[in-house]
């Protein structure tokens, strides 16, 4: 396992590494300032959307609302949670100012991809609706290019069903099943019997269910996260400027070893920064694009504007409050890494507060676990057809016993590693199709 595990951290490396970072960043620029700024200058627009009984209107499977929450099912998790405290762990705080800047940029990457998605979505012979980069990519950049088009859209599909396997079922599995040992001593494989034997009974029920449990979960926990999360804040408001001003002071400065942390240069915070940032929010990966493919919806636009919500909430303000947390109450100086360093930071302003770090990791993980097995799923049909789904199906509920108990350093390199190769035809895709993005953003706005 050890020699894996450094085979992996060495590919990792490479696909995360400099030529990654410039993509994600570049792609994101260039989007932001193609679509004039829609991301930044139409959150209230956005939100309003959110709620409104017109933005239903259209062909679609799940109401923009469900679709919005599906995708967040699969970004509100771990990454905001134990991602979040891994990247101040390796990368210092200075990681969390690249975590920001990603996110912002990453809005205008999510809004394209949502964009597309619905653009160049499909029914299959079940009359469901399908769709995410493997469409676009076949369907879009395949008209001018049909060769390249479809090379992307099948690797985006075999990177995005083993992906899954990574970010939407080991890490977080595994991360639920070490908080509930560590909390509950609740044995490992427990946790992996119970976890696969729910969510083989909701993924079943396909996008439909999986969207109304998320409807109704997601809110619930994230509102119980922020509201846990603004009292560790309020209990240590005085030293908030203070963290804020760690935040950019190491994002360009090394961060010297004291007491359990070991230090950290500014390439390490950038690194870290944007893939935990990446991992979290997966803006750049597509992965949300296939959710909202399904949307109800009479306009790309209006569901472009809904997705862009999903990097807003999860990293701007989930992640934000996390990493403010460990910042302020000190924690992140003990040598504690992972899930346990949030914990110890919420347990330590209030009493039972590791307690609720954890229920919401739980809750978390298993929306997350559900989110991806639809991307997973509809990644593998694109490859196999719909009569195959079963058989991945029965793949992902399986793996859930298996990743319950794997080493966490292995689960985590392995699937930083999934999501970099996962980008990279995604990230292509957008680019030969921002045309069509900025065209059809300017003549929504023209008439709005």
């Amino acid at each position: 396992m050890d020699a894996l595990n450094n085979l992996v951290s060495q590919v990792n490396a490479f696909a995360w590494g400099p030529p990654m970072l410039l993509l994600l960043g570049f792609t994101g620029v260039f989007l932001t300032a193609g679509t004039l700024f829609v991301s930044w200058r139409k959150i209230g627009y956005a939100f309003r959307l959110l709620f409104d009984k017109s933005a239903v209107e259209g062909e679609g499977e799940v109401k923009p609302f469900n679709a919005l929450m599906t995708a967040l099912s699969a970004t509100v998790g771990t990454g905001n949670i134990a991602g979040v405290a891994t990247a101040i762990a390796l990368g210092g705080p200075g990681a969390i100012f690249y975590m920001w800047l990603i996110a912002l940029f990453g809005m205008a990457t999510k809004y394209a991809e949502a964009v597309c998605a619905v653009s160049y979505r499909e029914t299959d012979a079940n009359n469901h609706y399908v769709g995410g980069p493997m469409y676009y990519l076949k369907n879009g950049v395949g008209e001018k290019f049909p060769k390249m088009g479809l090379f992307l859209g099948y690797a985006f599909a075999i990177f995005g069903a083993v992906a899954a396997f990574g970010i939407g079922n080991a890490v977080q599995v595994n991360s639920m099943a070490q908080a509930l040992q560590s909390n509950f001593s609740l044995p490992t494989w427990v946790t992996g019997v119970v976890v696969a034997v729910l969510v083989g009974f909701v993924i079943l029920g396909g996008i439909r269910r999986i969207g109304e449990v998320a409807g109704k979960l997601v809110p619930a926990m994230i509102v119980l996260y922020i509201g846990a999360g603004l009292v560790v804040l309020i209990i240590n408001a005085a030293k908030i400027p203070d963290a804020i001003g760690l935040i950019f002071y190491h994002a360009f400065n090394p961060a010297a070893a004291v007491g359990g942390f070991s230090g950290a240069a500014v390439a390490a915070a950038i690194r870290f920064g944007v893939a935990r940032g990446v991992f979290s929010n997966e803006s750049g990966l597509g992965s949300a694009a296939i959710a909202h493919a399904a949307a109800k919806t009479n306009n790309p636009v209006r569901q472009g504007l809904i997705a862009m919500l999903g990097t807003f909430i999860d990293t701007l303000v989930v992640c934000s409050i996390t990493a403010l947390c460990i910042l302020t109450t000190g924690e992140w100086l003990n040598g504690t890494t992972g899930v346990n360093l949030t914990a110890a930071s919420f347990g330590a302003s209030f009493l039972g507060g590791n307690y609720v770090v954890s229920i919401a990791l739980i809750v978390f993980a298993f929306t997350t676990i559900l989110g991806w097995s639809y991307y997973g799923e509809r990644c593998w049909q694109f490859l196999f057809k719909e009569k195959s789904v079963i058989i991945y199906r029965i793949f992902w509920v399986a793996a859930a016993l298996v990743f319950a108990n794997l080493k966490v350093d292995f689960v985590w390199n392995l699937s930083d590693t999934l999501n970099g190769l996962m980008a990279i035809p995604n990230l292509i895709g957008l680019l030969f199709l921002s045309p069509l993005i900025f065209k059809v953003t300017k003549e929504y706005f023209q008439e709005h």
